[in-house]
């Protein structure tokens, strides 16, 4: 579920339903139907400010928010770009039946140092508008700088970037280890909000109690 911030309070109620029973009644049937599904859900805006206006309703936010990961924009990840570049290039190619585009290195050290306010939605938008205004299969710094300099691109470039702080060049912790650590925090924060009841937690959780148990013995957390 995308934008779920802009969901409407009165859809927020029937999402809530649907969450809680885990059923749904088909538009245009008066049967209801099981379901078996596990819910993502994705917002740029801070939704306990609007659970606190009045504007997202309560329930729903923590039913939604059992486990949270933050998803840095992308001028805070640039490492990534030459990779989403080349995989929105090659995407953009076949949806538009044309050979890919490639970048040159001086025009992609010139993407990553944009400020990239649109994240990964503005990136794209820039190398569609490029692969129907540029000729040719190689995209330069000389194509670039038009498109950038359009209304509603990334505009003026960022100041460079200081120098590294101590730490910086330290080993990034592994995936499998980051999403460990934030199942071990969900499960515990579950524990906590249900009293160390684990049937309860399981429902919240959305699993089952065997697969709960088992996830608790994996974290070392059977014992509590």
């Amino acid at each position: 579920l995308d934008e779920i911030g802009d969901l409407p309070l009165p859809l927020q109620a029937k999402l809530l339903r649907v969450l809680q029973e885990q059923e749904v009644e088909p538009l245009g049937s008066n049967q209801v139907k099981p379901l078996n599904v596990r819910v993502i859900a994705a917002t740029h805006i801070d939704l306990e400010a609007k659970v606190a206006a009045g504007q997202f309703r309560g329930d729903l936010y923590y039913r939604l928010n059992v486990l949270a990961l933050q998803v840095p924009p992308l001028r805070e990840r640039r490492e990534d770009i030459p990779a989403l570049v080349e995989y929105l290039l090659d995407d953009i190619a076949n949806r538009s039946a044309q050979a890919p585009m490639e970048l040159s290195h001086k025009a992609l050290s010139l993407l990553a140092r944009q400020p990239w306010k649109g994240n990964v939605r503005e990136l794209r938008n820039l190398l569609e508008r490029a692969q129907l205004d540029v000729d040719g299969p190689l995209l330069d710094v000389a194509q670039l700088q038009p498109l950038l300099a359009a209304p509603g691109s990334a505009g003026a470039l960022e100041p460079p970037a200081s120098p590294a702080s101590p730490g910086a060049d330290e080993p990034v912790q592994p995936l499998a280890q980051t999403i460990a650590q934030a199942e071990r925090r969900a499960l515990q924060s579950m524990l906590l909000a249900c009293q160390g009841n684990r049937r309860r937690a399981a429902l919240q959780l959305g699993i089952s109690r065997a697969s709960l148990y088992s996830k608790l013995q994996q974290h070392g957390l059977s014992q509590r």
